[in-house]
């Protein structure tokens, strides 16, 4: 379990009321869900400080981090079903050559990575469409609520706009990354690195 800024949920009162907050599950229940090929449908991780890649954290470390998340789920019964959004919450720098989007009042910012991995997921695709955080929500939405549209007005969560992703034409669909005519993908696991049991660390 996250603490702090990294897991906001437990700040919203409507989620402990609710018994939502029992979702709210550690990483070893993930690890072990997955061996087991019992991971939920949907699941978000969200990495601690340490790990995070900020400043001052070490980037090697959240590359272990997540290089071993994903090896999990490779690894797991449920890879032929799954879909990983890998993406981060900053661009990492001061300066873009896009000129970000104009969308509504709040506007784009400047662009942060985001990385599709499935066994359907078309190889080497880069996609040209708009996106944003709100793609992943809509994408889930589509795919588990056949298009219903979460009010976050009526959630109780602080962005009062109503069906902001159906209110933002301009905002692509993430399904264009998948092609589920293909052969599903073997898993590619990875060596994680750096090691975290020797001293000094080896480069890599």
């Amino acid at each position: 379990k996250t603490p702090g800024i990294w897991n906001p949920l437990p700040g919203f009162s409507d989620v402990a009321q609710d018994g939502q907050l029992g979702n709210v599950q550690s990483l070893t229940n993930f690890f072990t869900a997955a061996a087991n090929g019992t991971l939920p449908a949907v699941s978000w991780i969200t990495p601690n400080g340490k790990v995070s890649e900020h400043p001052t954290a070490l980037v090697s470390a959240g590359q272990t981090y997540v290089t071993g998340l994903i090896n999990a789920i490779m690894q797991s019964p449920d890879w032929d079903s799954t879909a990983i959004f890998l993406s981060w919450d900053d661009w990492g720098g001061f300066y873009d050559h896009a000129v970000p989007p104009v969308a509504d009042l709040n506007g784009y910012g400047l662009r942060v990575p985001g990385m599709v991995i499935s066994p359907y997921a078309k190889q080497g695709y880069i996609d040209p469409q708009t996106l944003s955080h709100d793609a992943y929500n809509k994408f889930i939405e589509d795919d588990f609520l056949d298009g219903q549209r979460l009010d976050p007005a009526t959630d109780g969560r602080p962005d009062p706009r109503p069906d902001v992703r159906e209110n933002s034409p301009i905002l692509g669909d993430l399904v264009d990354d998948f092609d589920f005519s293909q052969a599903p993908r073997s898993p590619l696991i990875l060596p994680v690195c750096p090691r975290t049991d020797l001293s000094p660390q080896p480069s890599c």
